[in-house]
C-alpha cells in the first residue's frame, strides 16, 4: 500500500485500531494457523498491530510481518516471535517462500489497476500447496472513507475469478457485516486458497 494518506491515517489512529483490533482469535485465522506445517514460514500482509501474527507466532509458525504503516510496524514489533518491517504489497519475494499468506482487511486498500498483480505476487510468494487467506470489504468503485483511507471494492464474484485466474483454488469463503474503525458496517468476504 503506497497510499499516503491512508498510511497517515494509520499512524494517527493507531490506539483507536489497537482498541477496535483487540478480539479472541477469528476462526478464520485458527483455520490458517491450523493449515501450516509446524514452523513453517508465513507472512502477514498488512499486519496492523500485529495481533493476528502474534497469535501465529503463539501457535508456532515462523512469521513475518509486513505494514506499509510505521506505527503499525512499532506496535507489531512488539509480540513476541514476530518479525515485523515496514514494506509495501510490491515488496514480496519473487520466489516461493511462504506455506501461508494473510492478508486480512490489506489488499483492499490497492488500487484496482494494481490488485491483480499484487494476487499474482502473493501466489508466487506461496510454496505449492501453500494458503491464501484474503478478507475484503464488499461494493463496487473505489473511495474514501469518513477518516480518508482509501478503499478499492469488489464483488465476491469478481474477487473469485481473480484468485482462480491466478493459479488459486479456492477452500472457503464466508460473507458478512462488520462495523470498521470509520464507524460504517458494511459487508465483506473471507476467502481461502491454495496455491
Amino acid at each position: 500500500m503506497t497510499d499516503a494518506q491512508t498510511l497517515a491515517v494509520y499512524d494517527v489512529k493507531i490506539d483507536d485500531y489497537l482498541r477496535l483490533t483487540q478480539a479472541p482469535p477469528s476462526k478464520s485465522l485458527l483455520a490458517f494457523i491450523k493449515a501450516i506445517p509446524e514452523g513453517g514460514r508465513v507472512l502477514d500482509l498488512g499486519c496492523g498491530p500485529g495481533f493476528a501474527a502474534a497469535e501465529m507466532a503463539r501457535h508456532g509458525c515462523n512469521v513475518e510481518a509486513i505494514d506499509g504503516s510505521a506505527e503499525m510496524v512499532a506496535a507489531a514489533s512488539k509480540h513476541p516471535g514476530v518479525i515485523a518491517r515496514q514494506a509495501t504489497f510490491d515488496d514480496l519475494p519473487a520466489q516461493a517462500t511462504y506455506y501461508g499468506i494473510y492478508a486480512n482487511f490489506s489488499l483492499l486498500h490497492a488500487k484496482r489497476a494494481d490488485f491483480n498483480r499484487h494476487i499474482q505476487a502473493c501466489h508466487a510468494a506461496l510454496l505449492p500447496g501453500g494458503i491464501f487467506h484474503l478478507a475484503m470489504k464488499l461494493g463496487a468503485g473505489a473511495r474514501r472513507d469518513a477518516l480518508g483511507r482509501f478503499y478499492t471494492y469488489y464483488t465476491a464474484e469478481e474477487l473469485k475469478h481473480i484468485l482462480t485466474q491466478n493459479g488459486f483454488t479456492l477452500t472457503f469463503e464466508r460473507e458478512g457485516t462488520e462495523k470498521g474503525l470509520a464507524g460504517d458496517v458494511e459487508p465483506f468476504i473471507m476467502l481461502a486458497a491454495h496455491a
